[in-house]
């Protein structure tokens, strides 16, 4: 079952409610998309913990081979 990029972005604002989010459908397939996520939160992570704080928060979406969401490409940063 696919995905929509709304569904998506509520997921990840839940979690980071102040972030910019910018959520592309990579292949017009709802289940291949690319986020870019720019949150304070992450000042001081590095990418490795941004993204997955950020995978957390799709609540086992992208679990397993049955999962929603089949592969998001994750840009993740702190604010400039």
């Amino acid at each position: 079952m696919a995905m929509q990029a709304q569904d998506i972005e509520n997921l990840i604002r839940a979690a980071f409610p102040k972030a910019r989010i910018a959520i592309t459908d990579l292949a017009g397939d709802g289940n291949h998309y690319a986020a870019e996520v720019v949150d304070e939160s992450f000042r001081g992570m590095n990418r490795v913990q941004q993204q997955r704080a950020v995978y957390a928060a799709l609540k086992g979406r992208m679990d397993g081979p049955n999962g929603e969401l089949h592969a998001l490409a994750l840009t993740t940063k702190a604010p400039d």
